[in-house]
């Protein structure tokens, strides 16, 4: 980017430009934006990160929800009047978190001794049980090395929840990935006394002529294929003959095009509203259960891997960055989450950037004093009352400067 401040009467589109940047890289990035801006160019940002929609001089808000409950201008303004709209960005201007004072207490630990790959210098970490701790520090500081490198092979039980894709494929769905969907074509068929088998759009029932695809895809040697809405099944995947077996008034194409708010209002078996309820508590209601995977952001393959692992307790978690792509009320959420994870009698571990991440950590250990080379040593290992108080690092000072400017 430092190439274009040459530029000018140009406009500039970033996506996101603050994903996995550590607090002073976000200020070192708000600094070039501006020199863009001052050049006389014009400089579009998607963003959900605090401290740059701070500096826009002009704010367009999007919701009032997700999916279907998306899709409209609910703000345009400056950034004080966003601060007061009535909107969920608004709300969460305002609605700042405090740090955590009531941290919980270790039930031992797991320890890393020793750990001297790549910048790490003989780093020995004492990771707690049974509480969230949250892994900071600038990029390139050692915090990929100690936890993905040297942890993971040390406890390999751990289990990664990252943003990857669930499934590449168009045929996987939220309610195959969960289960739900064998739930589903028993009740379909248990209540029309036919055969399970045709409820499912990868057998018996999909419709002949696009496989139970929805859609027909035609090639076009060098050129992009492509894609055209199935016109026997309209896109609904099944026979029409399928189509006819009703459970209470709806059909099976019809309980796919629910999200999940509406299918835990018509759903009642206890097996189904258990799926459905852990979708839910990880904030997607909105999503509908036939929605294919290859269309979910990385916040919500995370959020769907959540959900499998609610009821469960006793396991090891690594999140790296579960921020990511997410609006301030889905990190309350992914907060939430992870403190349940945590009250079932698991471990959280998590690498993050996000402030309001790190003020709900028990325990925070902050790696540095900078990148690379610079880096490779643990600063501070603690409460984040103890980070703010005792610390001077880097993440400590930004975290410090937060709390003053709420």
């Amino acid at each position: 980017m430092t190439k274009t401040f040459i530029a000018t009467d140009m406009m500039y589109i970033f996506d996101e430009p603050s994903t996995g940047l550590h607090p002073r890289d976000v200020h070192r990035l708000n600094r070039m934006l501006e020199r863009l801006r001052d050049k006389g160019n014009t400089v579009i940002v998607v963003e959900h990160d605090q401290d740059v929609i701070q500096i826009a001089d002009h704010v367009v808000d999007i919701g009032p929800g997700a999916g279907e409950s998306g899709g409209e201008i609910v703000y345009e303004g400056d950034f004080p009047g966003l601060c007061d709209a009535d909107t969920l960005t608004g709300k969460y201007m305002r609605d700042t978190l405090s740090l955590k004072k009531e941290t919980r207490k270790s039930a031992g630990y797991l320890s890393v001794v020793g750990a001297s790959k790549h910048n790490l210098k003989n780093v020995t970490a004492h990771i707690p049980c049974g509480v969230l701790t949250v892994i900071t520090g600038v990029a390139g500081s050692g915090k990929s090395t100690l936890i993905f490198d040297v942890f993971l092979e040390q406890h390999p039980e751990s289990i990664v929840i990252d943003q990857k894709s669930v499934s590449a494929s168009t045929r996987s769905t939220p309610a195959t990935y969960t289960g739900l969907m064998e739930a589903i074509r028993d009740v379909f068929a248990s209540t029309n006394k036919v055969s399970k088998s045709l409820f499912s759009f990868n057998s018996e029932g999909a419709c002949p002529d696009c496989q139970g695809n929805g859609f027909i895809t035609t090639d076009l040697a060098f050129l992009e294929s492509i894609r055209m809405t199935c016109e026997t099944c309209h896109g609904k995947r099944f026979k029409e003959e399928v189509l006819q077996y009703k459970l209470d008034g709806k059909s099976i194409s019809d309980v796919l095009d629910m999200t999940v708010l509406e299918a835990l209002s018509f759903f009642r078996e206890k097996e189904m509203v258990s799926i459905l309820q852990a979708l839910s508590d990880v904030g997607l209601d909105y999503m509908t259960l036939g929605q294919p995977l290859n269309t979910l952001s990385g916040g919500e393959c995370q959020r769907i891997k959540l959900a499998g692992e609610l009821h469960r307790s006793g396991n090891i978690y690594v999140l790296d960055e579960p921020t990511t792509g997410l609006h301030m009320s889905d990190v309350r959420h992914l907060l939430s989450i992870l403190n349940r994870l945590v009250d079932n009698g698991s471990t959280v571990i998590v690498i993050e950037h996000h402030l309001d991440v790190m003020k709900q950590a028990d325990w925070i250990i902050d790696l540095g004093p900078d990148g690379g080379k610079h880096g490779g040593e643990i600063m501070f290992a603690g409460t984040p009352q103890d980070l703010v108080t005792r610390c001077n690092s880097i993440t400590a000072q930004y975290l410090r400067n937060n709390i003053a400017g709420d």
